[in-house]
């Protein structure tokens, strides 16, 4: 019996909105209910992409609540975003460095 290897899947980088609640030692601004999180996120598909980020988040005690994917770069330019170098760097760092990149944090106050 021979043993037929699966092609290893290439890393991609995807963008995912991450809401999170708060909880205690979070590093959220006081009187915040909560945030949204702009990352960038290595995987071989969305799906894992989404699962490490969750993870992450966790391990550094925020409470993940929603997490929204827009796609790889590629998905988004052709969904006609504009991606100027900036972003476009901290992309490929997540891809370089095969992590997660938080590009920025938008706290929630009520």
């Amino acid at each position: 019996m021979t043993e037929e290897k699966k092609p290893k899947r290439p890393q991609q980088v995807f963008t995912l909105v991450i809401e999170v609640g708060r909880c205690a030692g979070d590093g959220l601004p006081k009187g915040a209910t909560g945030a949204a999180l702009m990352c960038y996120a290595s995987g071989v598909d969305e799906a894992e992409a989404v699962r490490e980020t969750v993870a992450l988040l966790k391990t550094a005690d925020m409470a993940p609540l929603d997490v929204s994917g827009y796609g790889t770069l590629e998905e988004r330019l052709a969904n006609g975003d504009e991606i100027d170098a900036e972003e476009r760097a901290l992309m490929q760092r997540a891809l370089a460095e095969n992590s997660v990149v938080v590009a920025q944090v938008t706290p929630f106050y009520d």
